[in-house]
């Protein structure tokens, strides 16, 4: 299998996926009525192209954001938790242990120090071996707060006539989409990451997260992409990758490395809205409504 393009962003010319904004005919007009309906929040609204264009705002969701993330989170802290239970009565046998010998050896002190030390011993030694999920289960928490993040920052798009939807599975595939989003700038797909500490550039241009190269999540959500493409049933529509960062600075807020934009999660709705129109009100319509019918809620 050839290996895929690499994406750029914002587009070149060469490369900005297909698409037109034409001037809307009868059959065009009734079909975005018909999306409509009677719902006063889908408005009609303008984009960064020449002259305006309809936005259709399409309200639905295949997953909700993080959900799968949550539910791994969950299954992972219960199986630890009951790990951690098996192992309570040597727990208990360790901390009394403790304060015992806390005691003695505070009386030999000072007589009235002796359940003051003990005490505090056993709270020491209680606190050491109380239940703690693993770093697994953690990431998997973090992973869950970085989705929903991007949810709420990609919201507003909705009334610019972009489609947002979230944890999406790939059939035939084991790819989990967090974001796949599409709007008047293209269609892309999103993976949230929340971190701690920052990261950092090498002398190659490689991006780092502490001692950890980003090049493993660029390599999957750049897989994600080429799935999704052909998942969607538009062999014109380039899917584009993005990884959105929350917790950390993004170098120049913005960084293409690998091909992939990493960009600051607070940057990405303006980074989207700021790009050209290249697909009209119908087409991206009928790529949500085919988007909700391939995928599945990965949760």
């Amino acid at each position: 299998m050839a290996s895929p393009t690499p994406h750029r962003f914002p587009f070149d010319d060469d490369d900005r996926p297909s698409g037109s904004v034409r001037p809307l005919s009868q059959a065009d007009l009734a079909a975005i009525l018909a999306h409509l309906g009677d719902d006063p929040d889908e408005l009609l609204a303008g984009t960064g192209a020449d002259r305006a264009v309809v936005a259709v705002r399409v309200r639905a969701s295949v997953g909700g954001p993080g959900g799968s993330a949550q539910a791994r989170w969950r299954r992972l802290r219960a199986a630890e938790w009951a790990a951690w239970t098996r192992t309570l009565p040597w727990r208990v046998a360790v901390i009394l242990g403790v304060g015992a010998g806390g005691g003695v050896l505070g009386s030999l002190l000072a007589p009235r120090l002796g359940l003051v030390v003990g005490g505090l011993a056993v709270f020491v030694a209680g606190w050491g071996l109380r239940f703690q999920p693993g770093p697994d289960a953690i990431a998997w928490r973090r992973g869950a707060v970085g989705e929903r993040r991007t949810a709420r920052l990609l919201e507003p798009l909705e009334r610019h006539g972009w489609v947002v939807l979230h944890d999406l599975s790939v059939p035939g595939s084991r790819a989990n989409l967090d974001h796949l989003v599409i709007g008047p700038g293209g269609v892309f797909v999103i993976d949230s990451k929340q971190y701690r500490g920052g990261l950092q550039l090498d002398s190659a241009g490689r991006l780092w997260h502490g001692g950890y190269p980003l090049t493993p999540a660029l390599r999957a959500v750049s897989f994600e992409a080429d799935r999704a493409a052909q998942v969607l049933p538009d062999p014109g529509v380039a899917v584009v990758p993005i990884v959105a960062v929350h917790g950390v600075q993004v170098p120049w807020g913005k960084v293409v490395n690998d091909g992939v934009p990493v960009v600051s999660g607070r940057r990405l709705p303006s980074l989207l809205r700021e790009l050209p129109a290249v697909l009209g009100p119908e087409r991206i319509a009928a790529l949500a409504d085919q988007a909700r019918i391939r995928f599945h809620a990965a949760a």
